[in-house]
C-alpha cells in the first residue's frame, strides 16, 4: 500500500530570515551545509533549505593569534571543510574536475535509445555530473546485455530543463537535487515535459537538508506536489527485476541513511501515471559509477543496477 510522504518543509515564504541565513528568495548561493564536518553558525532558520552564509566548522575552533599566517591557515581549513564533501561525492566522476564538467557533444536521434542526463544551471552548477559519463556507460553496458532495447552505449546527452531538445526523450535522470534550483524557464521546461509524457529518474541526496531543497526546487515545478512513499508492492519494482526488499541500500556516504523510494503522479493521484521515481537516501548512480573499481560490495553495485533497470524500463513503457 501506498504511504504519503507528508512535507518536510513549507513554500517559501515571505518573512525576512535571521542573521547568518539566506532569504527564502535568494538563490545565489546554494551549498548546502549539512556534512557532518560543517554545522551553520546561525542556531536556526525560518526554512529548512535556507543555508548558512558562513560555516562554522568542528575543526576550526581553536583558538590563535590574529596574525595573518594563522589567517591564511584558518582559511585553508575552511575551505577544506567546505570543498571536502563535495569532492568526496565527485571522486573524479567527471572530467575536468573542479576546473568544469567536459561536455561531449549530444547525438542525433537515429532511431536508437539515448541515455539523457539533465544539468542545472543554478545552485551547486557541477553537481549534476557528479557521476557523468562513467555512470550511464556502465549502465548501459548492463542493460544492453539484459533487455532488447536497441541503445546507443557510447552516449550521453546532456540537457537543461528549458532545452526543446528534451522533448525528443521519454526518460531522463538528474541527480544530487540536494544542489538543485531551477530558474523559472527551467521549472516551466520540466512541468512540460512531465505533460508530454516525460519520466524522470530522481537519485543521489539524503538527509532532510538535502529534501528540503529538492522539495523547494519540485515546487517551483508543481506547487500543489505531493510524494507518496513507495513500498515493494509496487509495480515498478517488478518491472524486469523482483525487488522485494527496499531496505538493503543506503546512502554511500553514511549507512544512517537508508534508502527509501517515493513517487510523484499526475494530479497528486496514485492512479495515475507516475511522473518521477525518487531515490532518496541513496546514491545508485555512484555504485554503478565505481562497479568496476571494487569500492563497494558486489551485491550493493548489482542492487543499484536492479533499481536503475527497473527505473528506467518502468519510465518507458508507460
Amino acid at each position: 500500500m501506498l504511504g504519503l510522504h507528508e512535507s518536510r518543509s513549507a513554500p517559501p515564504g515571505a518573512h525576512p530570515a535571521p542573521d547568518g541565513c539566506l532569504a527564502p528568495t535568494d538563490r545565489t548561493l546554494y551549498y548546502p551545509c549539512n556534512y557532518c564536518a560543517c554545522q551553520p553558525t546561525a542556531a536556526s532558520c525560518p526554512d529548512g533549505p535556507s543555508i548558512a552564509l558562513r560555516p562554522q566548522c568542528a575543526c576550526t575552533h581553536v583558538d590563535v593569534k590574529p596574525t595573518h599566517r594563522w589567517r591564511r591557515a584558518l582559511y585553508a581549513v575552511l575551505m577544506l571543510c567546505i570543498l571536502a564533501p563535495i569532492a568526496w561525492s565527485q571522486r573524479g566522476g567527471f572530467r575536468g574536475g573542479f576546473r568544469g564538467v567536459y561536455l561531449e557533444p549530444n547525438v542525433p536521434y537515429d532511431g536508437r535509445f539515448t541515455f539523457a542526463r539533465i544539468r542545472y544551471t543554478q545552485g551547486y552548477r557541477l553537481a549534476w555530473g557528479v557521476d557523468y559519463p562513467r555512470m550511464e556507460r556502465n549502465f548501459l553496458v548492463i542493460l544492453d546485455d539484459l533487455a532488447s532495447l536497441v541503445l546507443n552505449r557510447n552516449a550521453t546527452n546532456v540537457y537543461t530543463l528549458d532545452d526543446p531538445g528534451l522533448a525528443k526523450h521519454t526518460v531522463a535522470w538528474l541527480t544530487e537535487p540536494g544542489y538543485w534550483v531551477p530558474t523559472d524557464a527551467e521549472a516551466k521546461g520540466l512541468r512540460d515535459w512531465f505533460r508530454r509524457g516525460g519520466f524522470l529518474i530522481i537519485d543521489d541526496f539524503y538527509f532532510d537538508r538535502q529534501w528540503d531543497v529538492f522539495e523547494r526546487s519540485m515546487r517551483m515545478v508543481l506547487p500543489k506536489v505531493r510524494f507518496f512513499r513507495l513500498d515493494a508492492s509496487h509495480p515498478i519494482f517488478r518491472t524486469f527485476f523482483t525487488i522485494t526488499k527496499l531496505d538493503e541500500m543506503h546512502h554511500p556516504a553514511t549507512s544512517a541513511a537508508r534508502a527509501e523510494y517515493y513517487a510523484v503522479y499526475e494530479h497528486n493521484d496514485p492512479n495515475a501515471r507516475m511522473l518521477s521515481i525518487i531515490s532518496f537516501n541513496n546514491d545508485i548512480g555512484d555504485y554503478m559509477e565505481w562497479s568496476g573499481e571494487g569500492w563497494y560490495p558486489v551485491n550493493v553495485s548489482n542492487n543499484a543496477y536492479k533499481y536503475a533497470t527497473n527505473f528506467l524500463l518502468y519510465g518507458l513503457m508507460h
